[in-house]
C-alpha cells in the first residue's frame, strides 16, 4: 500500500456502474462478480480509497431518521443487502437487484477471490472477536496478512490512538465491525488514504466467524428469512428493528412508490 499518496478528489464508485436508488441512497445492481472485478481494479489504482457498505431494510430507516449517515453512505459504493431491499428495488423499479451481496457472504468472497497476497486490518467487535475472526478468515483466504487493531470499543482518545497503529499497519483493506450507522461514520469521517485502499463495514461479520452468532441453516437463507433466525436468536435486542422496523420500511418505500414523480424503470 502507498499510505502516503493524497488525491485532492475520490472518485465516486456509483458513478460508473448500474445503481438503484432506495430512499435516495445510490444502490449498485451489479452481480457479486462485477463488483469483486470492480473491487480488485479499485485496490490495484492510485484513485484514492473505496468506501463500501450495504444497504438493508434497517439501514434505509436509519437513513430516514440520520441525515449524518445518509452522508456517509453518498461517498460509498453501497451493495443490495436481504430481501426488504429486493422488495424495494420490486415496488420501485419492476425487478429486484441482480443479487443479493450481503457483506455475511461477500466480504469472504471478496476475499477469496483477490488473488495477490494483501494485508488486511480489523476493527470491531467485543473483546477478542476481531482476533478469532482473523483467524477464521485466515482458513479461508490463507494468502492474505491479517492484524487485528483494535475491538469496537473506544472513545475520541483510544481513537487517536487507533488510527495511528492503522498507518503503521500498512494495510490494504480495512475492515471495521462496529454496527451502523457508527461502522460507516468512521470509514468516511475518520479513515483517509494512508489506512488503506480499502475500507469496508461489516456488521456482524466478526460474531459469524468468531462463532459468537450463528448463520442460519442454508434452506433458511435460500428461502431469504435469515431475519427471522436472528429474530429468533435475539429476540430482546432485535425485536425493535424487525417487528416495528419491517412494517415501517414497508411503509416508506410505498410512499415514495406513490410519491409524486417517483423516476420508475
Amino acid at each position: 500500500m502507498d499510505g502516503g499518496q493524497h488525491l485532492p478528489q475520490e472518485a465516486s464508485p456509483q458513478a460508473v456502474m448500474p445503481e438503484r436508488r432506495i430512499a435516495g441512497i445510490a444502490v449498485a445492481d451489479i452481480a457479486g462478480a462485477d463488483a469483486i472485478r470492480r473491487l480488485d481494479a479499485a485496490l490495484a489504482s492510485d484513485a484514492g480509497p473505496t468506501r463500501l457498505a450495504f444497504l438493508n431494510a434497517h439501514c434505509v430507516n436509519l437513513v430516514r431518521a440520520k441525515p449524518d449517515y445518509r452522508k456517509a453512505l453518498a461517498a460509498c459504493l453501497v451493495l443490495p443487502d436481504g430481501i426488504g431491499v429486493d422488495i424495494a428495488a420490486r415496488l420501485l423499479y419492476g425487478a429486484r437487484f441482480r443479487e443479493n451481496l450481503n457483506g455475511t457472504d461477500f466480504v469472504p468472497r471478496l476475499l477469496s477471490a483477490l488473488d495477490r497476497p494483501l494485508r488486511v486490518a480489523l476493527i470491531g467487535g467485543a473483546p477478542g472477536v476481531a482476533e478469532r475472526a482473523a483467524g477464521r478468515f485466515g482458513e479461508i483466504a490463507p494468502h492474505h496478512d491479517y492484524v487485528t487493531i483494535s475491538d469496537g470499543y473506544f472513545d475520541a482518545a483510544g481513537q487517536a490512538v487507533i488510527l495511528t497503529a492503522l498507518e503503521h499497519a500498512d494495510a490494504d483493506i480495512v475492515l471495521v465491525a462496529m454496527g451502523v450507522p457508527a461502522q460507516e461514520l468512521f470509514l468516511v469521517n475518520a479513515l483517509n488514504p494512508r489506512h488503506g485502499r480499502l475500507f469496508v463495514g461489516v456488521g456482524a461479520l466478526f460474531d459469524f466467524y468468531a462463532g459468537n452468532v450463528s448463520r442460519a441453516p442454508a434452506l433458511v437463507r435460500r428461502l431469504r428469512m435469515e431475519w427471522v433466525w436472528r429474530l429468533g436468536l435475539e429476540p430482546a435486542r432485535l425485536w425493535r428493528r424487525y417487528i416495528l422496523g419491517n412494517p415501517a420500511f414497508l411503509l416508506g418505500i410505498l410512499r415514495d412508490r406513490f410519491a409524486p414523480r417517483h423516476p420508475i424503470g
